[in-house]
């Protein structure tokens, strides 16, 4: 069954646009939480020097394959199964890896593990992009960034938006150092880390 997202389609234009800044020179690039599969779709056919690799928990994947279907883009893959918890990640050899609106959606620890992987994964020169709502010395950016948070943690109280300082640490824990940090729309950063 193919789901919708709503925000895949207000933010792809905007991310595409700070995407191809980072992915110009890349060959492959692991995509953490495909979702819906709207974003691997729509980045993919306007990279299409890229292979494109979805991933997410197997719950996911019947979704993503429906868009992988409709859109039969020779360039993307069908999703690999990965929990960021899990120690084991596939086995994959990719330049890039990119994420949005996940570091919030799930826990403080499966944040850590997810740089922690990122971090094993990536040679020297490989780029980790993020994309997502931020707060900066503990404040929340905007309004709606803070009545956001609140919802979050009444459907899940390990969910929540994350500082920019503590994601920071943790690239840098793991051989990362900041690229950039891109103010975009709707209050929403795009931040990209280069593995030394």
């Amino acid at each position: 069954m193919k789901l919708y997202a709503e925000s895949c389609e207000q933010n792809r234009e905007p991310i595409l646009e700070v995407l191809q800044t980072y992915l110009s020179d890349r060959q492959k690039v692991l995509e953490i939480g495909s979702g819906t599969g709207q974003h691997a779709i729509y980045f993919a056919s306007h990279l299409p020097h890229l292979v494109w690799l979805t991933s997410d928990l197997p719950a996911s994947h019947a979704g993503i394959n429906a868009w992988l279907d409709e859109a039969a883009l020779s360039n993307v893959n069908r999703p690999l199964a990965l929990d960021v918890t899990k120690t084991e990640w596939p086995s994959v050899d990719v330049d890039a890896v990119f994420s949005a609106n996940t570091a919030h959606i799930i826990s403080w620890s499966a944040v850590e593990k997810m740089f922690s992987g990122v971090g094993r994964l990536l040679k020297a020169g490989g780029i980790f992009c993020l994309y997502g709502p931020f707060n900066y010395g503990g404040e929340y950016t905007s309004d709606s960034n803070a009545q956001f948070d609140v919802w979050l943690k009444s459907r899940d109280p390990n969910s929540a938006i994350r500082d920019f300082e503590a994601l920071n640490r943790l690239a840098i824990d793991h051989g990362m150092s900041l690229e950039n940090d891109h103010v975009m729309p709707a209050n929403n950063r795009f931040l990209a880390w280069c593995k030394q």
